[in-house]
This record gives structure tokens, sequence and C-alpha cells, in this order.
């Protein structure tokens, strides 16, 4: 375990697409939440900047009114992370650390801050403009999974799992009969293949996912999933608040993740396994360092076999699938090793550790 003697002033730097915490949809600010809180409780000073509408432990900089995605004015972001860039540089002396979640924007604030910066990757690094960004990248850079830094090898990369407070999830220890899909409504997510994946199994399927205004997904939603939705037993729940997502973890059968898409960590994962109830996915992206097959759920590399092994998951043992991700992934765990990377940050910016700062990095691993 991390232990700090010292009270860090700490910046998190959230986009501003979602509030922090988001009231539904949003799995980087629901990090930024429970690492706010976690570090409060430790009795650091922090600082967010992050959309007007959020809620946070700490002080709260506004870095636009209203949160931009529920507005319906995602595509609009590239001025506001501008903003936010600018934001920052302002107070940067106020700070010991800035901890950026802005993915390729926390590269340009790591190289262009007189405070140390660690920024956090959240979303997908296999763009073909990477490269680009991270030769000769700045220190400081995280990643989600071992699968998500893989995409470039060649940054000295730490590894930190998300983390959340999981122990208030509800336990399904006797789980319904309905399988359940939790994601966002795009191709790549794979809402139209749980179809197929419960059509399969002959059960019942229950989506939880907002209807999109992003038109791509709109259309996916109108031309693709409604249609394929309307030939099985498919009940289309919305978006869900956390409450009522866990409790549909809970009460299925299995949790449905046949996506391709490669995931840098797997929030609906963890959520699911917090409840008891097993996950079944496809082998993409940092999903197999959640789910370990065969134990606590089915990874495998088609829908064909995924169908075939669905049945499984009827003899997992659900109290140790619940009892193992409340250890390794807990937003305490997450706090203890950014709590190591910042102090690192802080030595390599002042040439020596922190006064009364003791680390150890017990449980951080940079990547190869």
């Amino acid at each position: 375990m991390t232990t700090s003697d010292l009270r860090l002033r700490i910046a998190q730097v959230a986009p501003p697409l979602e509030a922090v915490p988001p009231p539904g949809y949003g799995g980087t600010e629901r990090v930024i939440d429970e690492l706010v809180r976690e570090l409060v409780a430790r009795g650091h000073e922090l600082t967010v900047f992050a959309s007007g509408d959020s809620t946070t432990a700490g002080r709260l900089v506004p870095t636009v009114e209203r949160a931009l995605r529920p507005a319906g004015r995602a595509g609009e972001d590239g001025p506001y992370f501008l903003a936010t860039l600018d934001a920052v540089l302002r107070r940067a002396a106020e700070f010991d650390v800035i901890h950026a979640h802005l993915d390729f924007a926390g590269v340009l604030l790591a190289r262009i801050c007189p405070t140390p910066v660690v920024a956090t990757f959240h979303g997908r690094l296999d763009r073909p403009w990477a490269s680009r960004f991270l030769a000769d990248p700045p220190a400081g850079l995280c990643a989600l999974s071992a699968a998500q830094a893989s995409a470039h090898p060649g940054v000295p990369w730490t590894i930190v799992p998300d983390g959340l407070s999981l122990a208030g999830a509800p336990f399904g220890a006797r789980p319904g009969d309905a399988l359940c899909f939790v994601g966002r409504m795009s191709p790549e997510k794979g809402a139209v293949d749980a179809i197929e994946l419960a059509r399969r199994a002959n059960r019942r399927l229950r989506v939880a996912a907002k209807e999109p205004t992003i038109p791509l997904e709109r259309d996916y939603y109108e031309n693709v999933f409604l249609p394929a939705a309307r030939t099985a037993d498919v009940e289309y729940l919305g978006e869900l608040g956390r409450a009522d997502r866990d409790r549909l973890f809970a009460e299925s059968h299995a949790s449905l993740m046949p996506g391709d898409w490669p995931e840098p960590f797997g929030l609906v994962a963890i959520e699911s396994l917090a409840t008891g109830t097993p996950v079944v996915a496809r082998r993409a992206g940092g999903i197999p360092e959640i789910v370990r097959d065969g134990i606590d759920g089915i990874v495998d590399d088609s829908i064909e076999a995924l169908g075939r092994r669905l049945d499984e998951v009827a003899a997992l043992d659900r109290a140790a699938i619940r009892e193992s991700v409340l250890d390794r992934f807990s937003a305490g765990r997450m706090t203890d090793a950014y709590e190591a990377v910042y102090a690192r940050a802080i030595a390599r910016g002042s040439g020596r550790p922190p006064v009364g700062l003791r680390i150890d990095p017990a449980g951080v691993r940079p990547g190869s």
C-alpha cells in the first residue's frame, strides 16, 4: 500500500463532455469522481477542472457551463479542450501535481506545463496519428491496461487499472434467466451481437443504453439495432442510473460484452462482476485482464464460440467472482497507485523526493 504523510495540492482535469460524476453514462468522469473522493479522504487538497454542473468533493473550477454530451454538443468539444488547457495553465503554480484525464491533450499539457503532470489515457491509443504525439514522450503517462499500452510499447507507461467503490453493489446470489447488455449504442460495442447470443441461448435480453444523438450511432440504433430487436425477446431499458444499473446486473444470468472494440479497460465488466454476475465477452482489448476465462465468465474469439460456451456460466462461483473483483479493482487500490505516481512525478520535477512522502511502488507496474 502507498503511504503518504504529505498533503498534496492536486488538480484533477476532466474532459468537458460529462459532469463529474455523470448522472448516467460517463466512465472517465466516474473514475475521476472516485479518485477525488479517495484523495480528499486521505487529506489531500483537490481542485477539479470540469463542467460547471459537476458536484465534487474538491474545489470546482468550471471549464464549460454545462457538460457538452448531454446537451448534444459533443462535436463542439475541440475549443473547450483548449479552454480547459488554458484554465489549468493559468493556475498551474497553485498545485504540486496536475493529473490530466484528457488523453492526447494531456500530453500537450505535460510538455508545456511548469508543474509536474500525470496524464492518464482513458481511450484508444491505436490511432494512425498517435505516434506523432508519443514520439519522445514526456514522463508521467499512464494506461489502464497492458493491452491499451501495447499499441505503443516504446512509451514508458505506468499501468494503473481503473477502480470503483464496488462494495455496495447488490449481490445476485439467485440470478434471473435473462441476459443483459450495458453499453453505448454503437457498432463496435456489439449490441446486435448480444441479441444474436441471446437468441442462440433462447434467453431474454435486457438492454441498458441511452438513445444516441451522434448521427452515426443514431443510424445504427434506428436501422440496425431496432430491426434486430424486433426479431428476438429484447427489452430496451434506455439509460439507467447507477443503482438501477447495478440491480440489472445482479438480476441477470450473465452480462454480454460481445463487441470487437479494443476496450482500454472495461468498467462495465467490473460493475457486473461486483454483483457476482459473470461476463461473457469477446477477447478484445483489456477485457482478458479483468475477466478470467472459466473463472469470472467466458472469454473467447467469436460470437459462435461464445454462443457454444454460454451455458458454462451457470457453474461459476458468483460469490468468488464478487470477492475477487472487489479486491482487484477497488477505488482504494487505484488511489494507492496514483499516489505513488504523483510522488514520482514531483520527485522528477524537484530532483528529490517530497519531504515527508513515503511511497511503496508495489502494485504500480510499468508497461513494457
